[in-house]
């Protein structure tokens, strides 16, 4: 299993920012490698709710069956995906007040990918291309919540 983890400041409420994580018509705006919805409920998602998501990673499209484990507004949500192949994910956010105006955001994935030790070789690349991505879509999500906080 790979593991990716960020964190970032973001100066907004934490309430503000689990509101935009949690809304998939608000996907596009800041995830860099989403590419569309599929399927998804009509507002911001709960426990039990499944999200259908389209992706683009190095000019290959896929999808991803969201399941949304946990939903503890405003500090918590855990998602599991599957995807193309057997692919597993795992998706971790946590949202803390860290004292100040802002909160921070901490973003952990925890994927698996099929094919042994070319999967494992594999997965390596793609964890660099997915460092950069998370990266720019965490960037994307402050400036985004944060101009919606003003």
């Amino acid at each position: 299993m790979s593991k990716l983890e960020r964190e970032i400041h973001i100066d907004a409420s934490p309430e503000a920012v689990y509101d935009k994580l949690t809304d998939p018509r608000c996907l596009g705006e800041w995830v860099s490698v989403h590419d569309g919805i599929e399927e998804a409920p009509p507002g911001n998602v709960e426990k039990g709710d499944t999200i259908v998501q389209r992706m683009k990673i190095a000019g290959k499209k896929f999808r991803i069956k969201w399941h949304v484990d946990e939903a503890s507004r405003p500090s918590r949500v855990v998602w599991t995906g599957t995807g193309p192949m057997g692919t597993k994910a795992r998706a971790t956010y946590v949202i803390s007040q860290n004292g100040s105006e802002g909160c921070t955001f901490n973003y952990v994935n925890e994927y698996d990918l099929p094919g042994g030790p070319v999967g494992r070789i594999t997965g390596r690349a793609i964890a660099g291309a997915s460092g950069g991505e998370a990266d720019r879509s965490l960037k994307k999500l402050k400036k985004l919540v944060e101009k919606r906080s003003n």
